[in-house]
Formats: structure tokens, sequence, C-alpha cells
């Protein structure tokens, strides 16, 4: 079904799909999902195990499917499947069948169609140069452009995902070196993505030129380590060195690592929403400390919008540091209102609204000897349909609070995204449809007020480096002319 919305003063035409049912953990309709975690070793006889274990520490990224693939020198090898990485590697032969010094591990996560084995990565293909390998996070805004040219032309593909074209493009390409090869392939993608690269005898790591999504790179003696966050690199016990640049592509192979540089995008772009909710706290992204971007989201989120109450808690896990932050600077003690199930399983995406508020229930339940009688401050990170966050309060009143007011460390969530955030349309934002009067009575909270979007700025060092489409509409990119959330489902 086509539907036109206006967002911020420009129109965006999104496609909505057709009851598609994709399975996810702990699945939560009001819950922004990214696109996928990648991790990458070149170095270590053990690449393969590390690299599982790299994927565990990204598990939050994508929980779809997961996949590794390893090079012993000459050969690689691959495994994936549907699933958690604990599901899809619970064999113990598995191991043994990629052997090698290098990897790379994808975890997936689809936002709308495409869920299948066939859109599973890494993607191993065999063109002039030899095998390559792919893993991909973000979202290409041509990619469907560049795939029906190819397909004009004869390309023939074999999955619907943009990560495909990336590789037929470097495959197509008549530079000499496998270097040269992908800078002149990603210079004809737009948007946002991290690309990892696997030849039988190199790993490339490449960042789009806007710098939308985090990278990183980490030693382990003389191993080098490149991944989507740095909390992939704490579990195996490597050492953040630093971010990928943005528009850098790193070349790693038995004589050292080289850069060189995709042509310069006219600005900066790094997901302000990969520092208030996807990543994980103790991870470091685009050279930043996640926690303490978000205890100062918390900070200045009391500043703005005080409130006269007994007890501040959040809604967990993810809006645990700002709440803290919140209570340090509003000087209102924090507790822990709510409990949450972290054992409720593999759920899916039910049109139904009584499923999902059984879902609430199932995930969270309140405690009632915190709760009871008190004046609660609920801080949470965003709110994009509401339905949750409207559960969640009925349920802290049925534990027996007094009062319940919620603070946000975010701006309203006004405007879909096109580089690789499952943002749903105008119509489905609540903070696009309504007032924030008119979402505190939809939620049936006391009182409700967000963070602005100048003060969530001033939280990051750099405040001009930022993506905020989503809250503002400020684009970093040109929306392309009839660009259709179904045509970016094709996601890497």
């Amino acid at each position: 079904m086509k539907e036109t919305y206006p967002c911020n003063n420009r129109e965006v035409t999104l496609f909505k799909e057709n009851d598609s049912i994709v399975p996810q953990t702990e699945y939560d309709p009001d819950r922004l999902r990214d696109a996928c975690g990648v991790f990458g070793i070149f170095g270590d006889p053990e690449a393969a195990q590390k690299t599982y274990l790299g994927l565990y520490a990204l598990q939050h990224r994508g929980q779809e499917s997961a996949g590794i693939a390893a090079s012993d020198g000459k050969k690689i090898s691959l495994h994936k499947g549907m699933g958690l990485v604990r599901t899809v590697f619970s064999h113990p032969d598995i191991m043994t069948g990629l052997p090698g010094a290098s990897a790379l591990g994808h975890n997936r996560y689809s936002t709308t169609g495409g869920s299948g084995l066939i859109n599973a990565q890494p993607i191993l293909i065999q063109f002039k140069k030899g095998q390559i390998a792919a893993a991909h996070n973000g979202n290409m805004i041509n990619a469907m452009e560049l795939r029906e040219r190819m397909e004009g032309a004869g390309s023939i593909f074999q999955t619907t995902s943009d990560s495909e074209v990336a590789l037929h493009l470097i495959a197509r390409s008549e530079k000499n070196t496998i270097e040269e090869m992908v800078v002149d392939a990603l210079g004809q993608l737009e948007g946002a993505y991290c690309f990892l690269f696997l030849t039988p005898s190199k790993l490339i790591a490449a960042r789009d030129s806007y710098g939308f999504r985090p990278l990183c790179i980490g030693t382990l003696g003389d191993v080098t380590v490149v991944a989507s966050e740095s909390c992939a690199l704490d579990i195996i016990g490597a050492k953040y060195v630093r971010s990928v640049e943005p528009g850098e592509v790193i070349s790693i192979d038995a004589k050292g690592m080289t850069s060189s540089r995709l042509p310069e995008a006219p600005r900066k772009a790094e997901c302000i929403f990969e520092y208030i909710y996807f990543s994980r706290p103790d991870s470091i992204i685009f050279g930043n400390k996640v926690d303490k971007f978000r205890r100062r989201l918390g900070k200045k989120l009391a500043e703005e919008s005080p409130c006269d109450a007994d007890l501040v808690m959040s809604v967990p896990d993810s809006a645990n540091t700002a709440a803290l932050g919140y209570a340090q600077r509003s000087g209102i003690r924090f507790e822990i209102g709510l409990i949450r199930n972290h054992y409720i399983g593999r759920t899916f995406i039910d049109p139904y609204q009584d499923k999902r508020v059984r879902d609430v229930r199932i995930k969270f339940n309140p405690v009632t000897g915190v709760l009871e009688g008190k004046r609660v401050v609920v801080v949470d990170d965003s709110i994009v349909r509401g339905t949750t966050m409207k559960q969640l309060v009925r349920l802290i009143r049925a534990g027996g609070a007094a009062e319940v007011h919620v603070r946000v460390a975010s701006p309203p969530v006004k405007c879909p995204c096109f580089y690789g955030i499952d943002i749903p349309s105008n119509k489905e934002l609540i903070g696009s449809t309504h007032s924030i009067e008119e979402t505190r009575s939809y939620i049936e909270a006391d009182s409700l007020a967000y963070l602005s979007v100048q003060e969530m700025l001033g939280s990051v060092p750099d405040g001009t480096r930022q993506c905020t489409a989503c809250f503002t509409g400020d684009y970093p990119t040109a929306v392309p002319e009839g660009f259709t959330k179904e045509q970016f489902s094709i996601k890497g």
C-alpha cells in the first residue's frame, strides 16, 4: 500500500508491508531496530572462534541470522544460518570446518521483508580475482537503481540484499588490485554502510564518507580486529585503537595495514541513535564512550524538565544510564521499579493489540515495594509509537505508584530513516502525529517531557557531526525521487 506523508516540509513516500512477519528476539513495536553487526580479525590461528565471541557481543545488533567466513590463506570457508549466534554455531564440529587465521562475521537484522537464509551473511562469491566474502551494516539508498541497471545489462542476483550490489560492482571493476576495486565500487554507492571484505589473503574494512554507522579497530598483540562496537573487542581481550574514519578503506594483510580514502562527503553524519539506544553502554563508538553520553543526556534532561517526585526509575535496560544521570542531577534517588525478564525467548510481530499488551506484562514486572504511594519519574530513551509506554504507565500505576511522570532522553521521533534504522512511516510515529500534550494524554502519564535537540547535540563533543534526520527531517543526503520503504528493505 503506497502512502505519502509530509516530514518537516518534505514529502516522503512509503510502501507499507502486507502482513510481513519477521522473527525477532523480544520484538517490541515501540522500539527501533538497527541493521546488523560486523566483526573481522586477521592474524589469529583461532580466528573463527574469536569471531564467534565477537558476534556474541554484537548480538544486540541483529538476531535474525548469523554467519562466519574464515580463510586459511588459500580458501575461504563459510557457515551461516537463521537464528541467534549460539543456535547457528551450536554443533561443536562447525568450527573445525572454519580453519584459518583470518575471518569475518555478521549478525543480521532486516527491517521489513527479505527475511530468510538466502539473505544471511557473509555473502561469498567467486569472481575474476578469486573468492571474496562480504559482511555489511547499513543501507545504500541507490542500491535499487544500481541493481536494476546491472540486471538490465545481464547481471544475475542471488539475494535481495544491497550487500550483493556492492559485490557486483567490485566484480565489474576494471581496476587492478582488490583494494582499488573496492574503492571504485564503494565510490558508486550512496547512503550508509560499514563493509568488511575477506579474500584468501586480506581483510578489508570500509566506512562510508558520511560516517553513519560505527566501526572501530583493535589489536590483540600482532592480531588486528575490526568491529561495529568496542564491546566485541573486549570479549576477546583486544585493545581499542581508534575508530575507522568516515570514508576510510583499510586493507590488512601479512605485510600490515594500509589505508586509502573514498571521495569526501559534504558533511559528517554519525547516527545519534547509535549513542541513544542501539550501541551497548559499555562500548566506544565514533571515538566516544556510550555510557558517558547517556549519563549526560539524563543530566541535561533533569535540567530541562525537572519534576517534583520521590524516585527516579528507568525502563530497563537501555535507559538505565540516562536514568542514573537524571537522578544524579535532580537529587532524587534512583530506584529499580521495573524488573525485566531476560528469558522470554523468541516472539513474533503480532498485529493484534492484546498480544502486544500481553508481551509487556511478560517482559516487565513492577516492584510494588518500591512504587507504592510514590511519585515516580520514569526515564526512557525514546518513544516511537507510544503503545509500549502506555502499557508501562498502566503497569507502574498498578504497582502502586501515586503519580507517573515520563521523561524521554531524546527528542520526539518524527521522520523515517533511510540509512539502516527500522523507523516506521510518519503516520505510525506518535511524535509526528501528536503534540506532546496529546502524547501525554495517550500514554496516560501525569506529565511528559522530551530532551531538546539542542541539549541532545550538546551531549557529544562535536554536535555538528551527527545525523538527526529522524528528529528534525534534516537528511544528510538527497532523498531519492520515488523513494519507497519497500525498496529500502533490501537490507545488509
